[in-house]
């Protein structure tokens, strides 16, 4: 015979270490993954929905407003070729443009050598530049003696 009370103290407990679990999963994700730092002009909203986009995607981001974004991308090693509007650093990585999620989770995980990803221009449908109909476009793995199609997207996905 269980004593009065068990299945309220069992339920009390048992919520406990779900409490506890996902506390430290949420820890553990968090710690995981680098924050990534943005660097866009103060009037752009498309580098502002971009940066939606990678949050909803788990990853924490800071903005620091410049009116000196050639200045970054100079400094940063970004191809004139390969040039957004946005600049960003991520775990000695750069990535420019609208580059999805996706692809940046890939770049972290490979760990290939190479400066960066790149999405140049504002393809339609990329992530921040939702509207209209998306097309598909290609994300740039840049080194400074070398690009290469990393991967093709349509709106944030790979094809």
């Amino acid at each position: 015979m269980k004593p009065e009370g068990y299945h309220y103290e069992r339920r009390a407990i048992l919520g406990l270490i779900a409490s506890a679990v996902a506390t430290l999963a949420t820890s553990v994700r968090a710690e995981s993954v680098p924050t990534i730092k943005v660097f866009k002009d103060a009037n752009c909203g498309c580098c502002g929905a971009w940066v939606e986009h990678l949050r909803a995607h788990g990853f924490v981001a800071t903005i620091t407003e410049t009116s000196e974004m050639q200045a970054v991308k100079a400094r940063s090693g970004v191809p004139k070729a390969l040039s957004s509007c946005h600049t960003a650093e991520i775990a000695g990585y750069v990535v420019e443009g609208h580059v999805p999620a996706h692809a940046i989770q890939r770049l972290l995980a490979e760990t290939p050598q190479a400066i960066g990803l790149a999405v140049s221009g504002m393809p339609i449908g990329s992530p921040g530049m939702e509207g209209g109909t998306p097309v598909t476009y290609d994300v740039i793995l840049f080194a400074r003696d070398r690009q290469d199609v990393f991967g093709r997207y349509k709106a944030d996905l790979p094809v």
